[in-house]
């Protein structure tokens, strides 16, 4: 029998495309889902399955390989989208797409699907990266663009027809749709589409308001090695781990919320409201640590890279040799980039208090305004002569 492997959630929309694909392919489902952080029920994902005839159901635990391998590269690159999105839902479709190929050739299916909808970008997110490991040799089959479902109505009524349960906040039309990984959490649609509306606080799901949050300075230290977080106040933790630290503490101190309206690639706007506490704090952290640890032309080749990569993952390039490309020269000197990072994290904002290295891009005898042996007064005026001319070039 012809198998096809299902980027699954175990939820109502993914359990219906499951049910249509196995009435219009007449094929044997392989459930997949990546545990990435998300809020998830195991159970009850097998269980969805399984009431479906679904017989190869695969959790796989991603967490730290998440982390470790996109999320913190991406970090080092300073990747933020439009200048607002810190690419929480952009950096995990990689991995999954990855991930699901991988089980695709293992199991011998002749095509993946996922259920990303035909006006979002997370379509074109997917099928990049099943197109960079399988070619045109797996077939990828998107529902959303194919099915005759038109509307919420329909799908309930779908579900009802095949016996699929639905829960109780499904069965009107949900008031907006989420998003959630180890990194971050997106809130679009519904009551967000309109930018005029306000975003309620019910939405919010990992960040307290700065108004609601602690009267007391929370104090962070965030020790780095090779350009990457390794400890926090010296406690040496796990990629997944480190983050999920950050996240409280961040969270706690009403830190990581965005409220943006993004150019999408497929060429539309749409208002996501985005909470990454952890990540709002690594971006901080690593930027202050290579403000004293790199010099300033690798500095400055990192920041007219910035914004193109930062393109090229929110487009679904990761795989694509020019964001590789951008990588290598964003990682060059991270060997150099070593130290630690004391902030204060307080009602929404972070304050950096001190940057600790021993390395030498920094120099304090350079700096001193009470030293004078380095700092040659006939130099710095033909310095400036020289630039006073190049005004009037073009």
């Amino acid at each position: 029998m012809k198998k096809i492997v299902l980027a699954y959630s175990g939820g109502l929309d993914t359990s219906i495309i499951l049910k249509w694909l196995q009435e219009n392919y007449n094929a044997e489902i392989i459930a997949y889902t990546s545990d990435i952080g998300q809020k998830m029920d195991k159970k009850k994902i097998v269980r969805n399955a399984k009431n479906l005839g679904v017989k190869t159901i695969i959790i796989e635990n991603l967490k730290n390989t998440f982390v470790k391998d996109y999320v913190f590269p991406m970090i080092r690159g300073h990747a933020v989208y439009e200048g607002v999105y810190l690419l929480g839902t952009s950096i995990a479709r990689p991995l999954i797409a990855k991930r699901q190929i991988a089980i695709a050739k293992k199991f011998k299916a002749f095509a993946v699907s996922h259920g990303a909808t035909g006006k979002g970008n997370d379509q074109v997110r997917f099928e990049l990266g099943y197109a960079f490991f399988s070619g045109k040799k797996i077939k990828v089959i998107a529902p959303w663009r194919l099915w005759k479902l038109q509307s919420r109505t329909d799908l309930i009524n779908y579900a009802k027809k095949n016996k699929i349960p639905i829960p109780k906040d499904k069965k009107g039309a949900p008031p907006y749709s989420i998003d959630d990984n180890i990194f971050h959490t997106s809130t679009e649609g519904k009551i967000l589409e309109n930018p005029k509306n306000f975003a309620p606080e019910s939405i919010f799901q990992r960040t307290l308001s700065p108004e609601k949050a602690p009267n007391k300075r929370t104090n962070l230290k965030i020790t780095f090695k090779n350009s990457d977080p390794v400890a926090i106040n010296g406690k040496k933790l796990s990629p997944e781990k480190l983050l999920e630290k950050l996240n409280i503490l961040a969270g706690k101190n009403g830190i990581g919320r965005v409220d943006l309206v993004e150019n999408r690639f497929i060429g539309i706007k749409s208002r996501g409201v985005y909470e990454t506490p952890g990540g709002t704090i690594l971006q901080v952290a690593h930027r202050a640590i290579e403000s004293v640890t790199l010099d300033k032309k690798t500095a400055h080749a990192k920041e007219r890279v910035m914004s193109d990569y930062a393109k090229l993952i929110y487009n679904g390039y990761w795989y694509s040799k020019k964001r590789i490309k951008l990588q290598k020269i964003i990682d060059k000197k991270r060997n150099q980039v070593n130290g630690e990072i004391v902030m204060n994290l307080y009602k929404g904002n972070i304050t950096i208090v001190s940057r600790r290295t021993k390395n030498k891009a920094y120099s304090l005898k350079k700096v001193s305004f009470e030293e004078n042996k380095y700092f040659n007064r006939a130099k710095i005026e033909k310095f400036i002569n020289f630039h006073s001319k190049q005004l009037n070039k073009s």
